[in-house]
């Protein structure tokens, strides 16, 4: 059930006339109920959840959210008046606050447990602005702030206002108020240079810097495409790069390689699609992405995590595992240069595997819990996850299930317990005892 929440600029700004000789905020409503036609054509549009807020002071801001129905939501957005200041710092944070409300009852950022991705609730922010100067009580402010205070509970446990299912997309406004002689350009829509277009691409989004009714019609459509299920991750290259390959695909030792040379590939910050059951409609998984911490039952309080996971991801060609009888998880990753560099390698039986710093207690780097590895049909690449450590438990329940038909002997036991406290939470007392 995506959530739809707009954030409009209602600053006095947004009174300026365009060469149509509407009004920026009059432009802005428009956009909107432009955008909910064109989503209304997706059978999924039936499950959207929609909010508006405004620039105005908390709570005064939140014109319709969780509880408001559709009727509700267009009367405030057909009702909006432009005046006062553009506070965009403390909209996008009670915007954020919206969002998370209900998160810390619900469960579903799973603090300590590691990171479901099949646990999520899929947001997409669109704020609407002049992108002119911000402007507070404090007087004209060059960069974007978000206020770090938040009145809601958990809020500490995460460093960031938003969370790895929310992505902010901003249309900034550049009509001109006369019309232009020369003729309009087409091709992709550039993004703006406000302060804003930062703020969109960490959460995973991005801005479009629009000049003309046609662009901002094309960046609607194109947002509508946007509406994804799934969850940011930050892929991050770790050791050197792998051999260079051939025309053929094999490995081509001659070619030199520039492990030093940092590449676009090397640190991607991508969707990973989280797709819903066909029957019930509702992700379905089993193992989470570890958390980057080695939980102390002494310490006083969780340490708070980064919103986006740093998957580190090791250029080492290993070979895929599966076994029967033990479920698996697989993502598509959105394309990006890390999917376009494995692609052209061709190496669609061979994978990498994946880590995370410090999710392991006697090791750095931590275990792997899972591989990226290209289709078979070299049209994607794929996430796998499985359970932490793999490839040490995999073989031993191999092994259980098909020469021990789950009857396993001393020596196979003591190589589960070996696993079990290299990857356990007890006290040094259990690790002497394993010894």
């Amino acid at each position: 059930m995506p959530i739809l929440l707009f954030l409009i600029d209602t600053s006095a700004s947004m009174n300026q006339r365009t060469d149509l000789g509407t009004s920026y905020l009059d432009i802005a409503k428009g956009a909107v109920e432009l955008f909910l036609k064109l989503r209304s054509r997706d059978p999924a549009s039936r499950g959207d959840r929609y909010m508006l807020v405004t620039y105005d002071e908390p709570p005064y801001c939140i014109k319709a959210g969780w509880k408001e129905n559709h009727a509700t939501f267009m009367s405030e957005l057909k009702n909006l008046q432009a005046s006062g200041l553009t506070t965009l710092g403390q909209a996008l944070r009670s915007s954020f606050d919206l969002l998370n409300l209900n998160r810390l009852i619900s469960g579903i950022d799973n603090y300590g447990q590691g990171r479901n991705p099949f646990f999520l609730e899929p947001s997409i922010l669109i704020t609407i602005t002049d992108g002119n100067k911000l402007t507070s009580t404090a007087g004209v402010q060059e960069e974007l702030h978000l206020p770090l205070n938040s009145p809601l509970p958990g809020s500490e446990l995460t460093k960031e206002p938003f969370r790895w299912d929310q992505r902010l997309f901003a249309l900034v406004l550049r009509l001109p108020g006369l019309a232009s002689t020369e003729p309009e350009q087409l091709g992709s829509v550039p993004t703006d240079e406000s302060a804003i277009t930062q703020m969109c691409e960490v959460t995973g989004g991005r801005s479009y810097c629009v000049r003309t009714q046609r662009m901002l019609n094309q960046c609607l459509e194109s947002l509508v495409q946007k509406i994804q299920s799934g969850v940011v991750i930050n892929f991050e290259k770790t050791g050197p790069d792998p051999l260079p390959v051939g025309e053929d695909g094999l490995m081509d030792s001659s070619r030199p390689s520039n492990s030093f040379a940092a590449q676009p590939w090397h640190s991607c910050h991508k969707l990973i699609y989280v797709r819903p059951n066909s029957k019930t409609g509702v992700p379905v998984g089993h193992w989470p992405i570890p958390e980057s911490f080695w939980p102390d039952q002494n310490l006083p309080s969780l340490p708070p995590r980064t919103s986006h996971p740093v998957v580190r991801f090791s250029c080492v060609d290993c070979e895929p595992m599966v076994i029967d009888k033990l479920p698996f998880d697989k993502y598509e990753l959105e394309p990006s240069p890390l999917t376009q560099y494995i692609l052209e390698r061709k190496s669609p039986h061979t994978c990498w595997q994946v880590f995370v710093t410090s999710s392991g207690k006697y090791n750095e780097l931590g275990y792997p819990f899972g591989y990226l590895k290209a289709s078979t049909t070299l049209t994607c690449v794929n996430l796998f996850v499985m359970p932490y450590n793999y490839p040490v438990l995999l073989p031993l329940l191999d092994d259980l299930f098909k020469v021990h038909k789950l009857k396993p002997n001393l020596k196979w036991r003591q190589a589960f317990d070996m696993y079990i406290c290299i990857n356990c939470i007890s006290d040094e007392s259990c690790h002497q005892e394993c010894q």
